[in-house]
């Protein structure tokens, strides 16, 4: 009986974050071992008998897990069932060193100088907010009407350990707001190295006007008082990056030759 406590106990240290990450690791293998064989999530269905909803729920990274499905799936698939349960995190120290993250408020050149820096080292290059759109099947706009700011969190967490149990090397623009939720910043610093893109509030608010984004300005015209406080809110938590990139004052290209001397 004691034993049997003492097992039940140790049961309960699993954390939910634990659990989401194992979730998002099996979800990651399912779908990238599916795109591999050319398969549609509807033809994967038909051979295994499983159905489309449940492999949706399962790629998302949602719900229980059946062992009897998922070997259904494996099998299908021709693999075996413990290839979707393998950690693909590499053996000691280093193992964040591929896996780059690049954080900081909008308009500091997350995607413009990530997708330049990808293409330059042959390397993988995701928007954090586009894995978001895929899990929940919608766009931004419609998951904060739907679920509002926490559902949005939920999401962005399932997507980033996602993006992280199917990559060991990329370049990842995460939104700024990422550091709202400190469950998901930690992870995050956990396992990438992170740069912070770091601009004055002028620039900022100039180059997303430039791209032809005029929100920040929309019924609001103290917008520059308020992103400067934003920003000054924000600012402890960026500075936990690895490295810190200023791209005030300089041309793309001489923002993009900094980017990669961080990383390489």
């Amino acid at each position: 009986m004691k034993r049997q406590i003492a097992v039940q106990t140790e049961a309960q240290t699993i954390s939910d974050g634990e659990i989401s990450a194992f979730l998002a690791l099996v979800g990651g293998h399912v779908r990238t071992k599916r795109t591999s064989l050319g398969l549609s999530r509807r033809a994967l269905s038909e051979i295994s008998g499983v159905s489309p909803r449940y492999l949706a729920q399962i790629e998302g990274g949602h719900g229980n897990i059946s062992i009897v499905l998922l070997k259904r799936i494996s099998q299908a698939m021709s693999c075996k069932i413990e290839e979707l349960f393998a950690s693909e995190e590499s053996p000691g120290p280093d193992f964040r060193a591929n896996r780059i993250a690049l954080i900081g408020m909008r308009g500091a050149g997350k995607s413009t100088l990530g997708l330049r820096a990808a293409t330059h080292l042959g390397r993988p290059f995701v928007e954090l907010t586009q894995q978001i759109e895929t899990i929940g099947g919608m766009g931004l706009n419609e998951v904060f009407s739907l679920s509002g700011q926490e559902g949005y969190r939920r999401l962005e967490y399932q997507a980033l350990t996602q993006i992280t149990a199917t990559h060991n090397n990329l370049i990842l623009a995460v939104s700024g707001g990422i550091v709202a939720k400190p469950q998901t910043f930690d992870y995050l610093l956990t396992n990438y190295t992170t740069i912070w893109l770091k601009a004055l509030p002028s620039e900022h608010m100039a180059r997303v006007r430039a791209q032809g984004d005029l929100r920040p300005m929309t019924g609001n015209p103290d917008a520059m008082r308020a992103l400067t406080r934003i920003l000054s809110i924000r600012e402890p938590a960026y500075r936990r990056a690895n490295s810190t990139l200023n791209t005030s004052g300089v041309s793309e290209d001489q923002s993009l030759r900094a980017l990669l001397n961080f990383i390489t």
